[in-house]
């Protein structure tokens, strides 16, 4: 009888790895096509084959169509992900009669980088427990999809060969809020042994700002490569998250954050002053918070980033009626994002392109999580402290009177105007450079008398693309970004 048994499965085991396990092509289907035409009393064992011949899972074929494939006991199995906003009922999984496998088929990007979990009978949720990439969220780790063309974000992997800031802990005690919280200031590599003054980013949600995007370890990386200037984050948590970023008290937290919390920071550490040296960043309910800054505050925060953010309806109203403000801006969204959020982020970001403000908008095929939004922190980080031409030293324009104002219109095609701000009689240098640092024009270079300058800049003959203005005044010095479209 067993040698009967062993002869009966050797035509089906053949049949079972007659394809490449990890390309299948259509061979999934094929394999489920074999194995439901089997007696139950076989299905089990071919099933149990497949699972212990692939090595990663989800199976992927065609680089679009996922396989997501689970071996176990249970009345009911779910896929509850980003790509159904978490739902626990939204995806049912197949079960294959005769055995305890079970299957849902999905078609996804390729570049596609998606979090999820199985529930088991509607409330037992478990990691994929085949799959080997996982990935920290607030409420725990998830299970990662990868797609094919998904590449991993370089910068937020700790470097122990390159140059590392230093942290300085504290708690501080806000009497407009009346409580106390944790702020972390992260200052840059060479800090203690300079004397320069350096540009500052604020975080929300302080704690996962560290330790679930890895903010730290993305601004030594851009600062070794020279991707961005040297700056200093602070890390802001918060107490009571909902009310301070998204409800009633929001006007509280802000003058919190303005008039308690930049001071201190500007007292105790050699910052530059600008608003346009400034910046607060935030994502999900920490964007809208941001926006709120900038909207309110638009002459101590020129530099907001709001990553998958709520936008309350005051925001988009007051944008849309009022004047331009002194902003750059920076936004992303998931495709697979909360489903709420994503006509709420489209219709603010029409508002932001039809009065023209500089900004950086992309879209990811990720959901609501930190993992995305630590990927392209570093898209703000560029767009707001863009490398210094070598040579150059930032000095605080507002403390000395030196100033490069925001060219206008920005993004520009073919021409531009802009102005500055001379505080004495002085010799002035007015350049463009390329991104890599390269002297495009000189526009001025001449004696100046004190008050205010303007010129107009052609771009005619250069390439689109990303270009920095560059004012030098007896030794002072101030720089914008400049977006040329073609």
């Amino acid at each position: 009888m067993k040698s009967c048994v062993k002869r009966s499965l050797i035509p089906i085991l053949i049949l079972l790895f007659s394809f490449p396990v990890m390309s299948f092509g259509q061979d999934f289907q094929h394999f489920l096509d074999r194995v439901n035409s089997l007696p139950d009393s076989l299905r089990q064992t071919v099933t149990d084959s497949l699972m212990n011949a692939v090595t990663t899972v989800p199976l992927i074929e065609q680089d679009t169509v996922v396989h997501f494939v689970y071996r176990g006991s249970a009345s009911t199995l779910t896929l509850a992900g980003d790509v159904n906003n978490w739902s626990v009922t939204a995806l049912s999984m197949i079960h294959v009669g005769g055995t305890n496998f079970w299957h849902v088929d999905q078609v996804y990007p390729t570049d596609a980088r998606l979090e999820y979990k199985y529930v088991i009978n509607g409330s037992n949720w478990i990691l994929d427990p085949r799959n080997p990439n996982q990935v920290m969220e607030g409420f725990g780790p998830n299970s990662e999809l990868r797609m094919p063309a998904y590449v991993s974000p370089p910068e937020i992997t700790y470097y122990p060969d390159i140059p590392h800031g230093t942290s300085v802990d504290t708690t501080w005690y806000s009497t407009n809020l009346s409580n106390s919280r944790k702020i972390e200031i992260y200052l840059p590599a060479g800090y203690s042994t300079s004397s320069d003054s350096f540009p500052v980013i604020y975080f929300q949600d302080g704690s996962e700002a560290v330790s679930l995007e890895n903010g730290e370890n993305v601004i030594d990386y851009l600062t070794a490569h020279k991707m961005i200037r040297p700056i200093i984050a602070v890390f802001v948590s918060y107490v009571n998250r909902t009310p301070e970023y998204a409800g009633n008290q929001v006007t509280s937290y802000m003058n919190f954050f303005v008039n308690e919390l930049v001071p201190f920071v500007d007292s105790r550490f050699r910052t530059l002053k600008s608003s346009h040296d400034r910046g607060v960043i935030g994502a999900s309910y920490g964007g809208n918070i941001s926006l709120w800054l900038g909207m309110t505050y638009p002459s101590v925060f020129g530099n907001i980033g709001a990553q998958s953010s709520y936008v309350d309806p005051t925001i988009s109203s007051t944008f849309q009626s009022g004047s331009k403000l002194d902003l750059k801006l920076y936004m992303d969204l998931g495709t697979y994002d909360i489903t709420s959020l994503i006509p709420m982020v489209h219709s603010f970001l029409q508002i932001v392109k039809d009065k023209g403000y500089e900004y950086e908008y992309h879209e990811y095929n990720e959901g609501h999580s930190w993992a995305n939004w630590r990927a392209h922190i570093k898209n703000a980080l560029e767009l707001f402290y863009p490398p210094l031409p070598a040579g150059v030293k930032k000095t605080s324009p507002k403390s000395t009177g030196y100033y490069l104002n925001q060219n206008f219109p920005n993004p520009f095609n073919p021409s531009t105007v802009i102005s500055y701000q001379l505080s004495a009689n002085s010799y002035v240098s007015l350049r463009v450079y390329d991104i890599l640092g390269r002297e495009v024009e000189t526009i001025v270079e001449a004696r100046q008398p004190a008050g205010s300058h303007m010129v107009r800049f052609d771009g005619t003959s250069l390439a689109g693309g990303v270009y920095i203005c560059c004012l030098t005044a007896d030794g002072r010095s101030d720089i914008t970004k400049m977006i040329m479209l073609k």
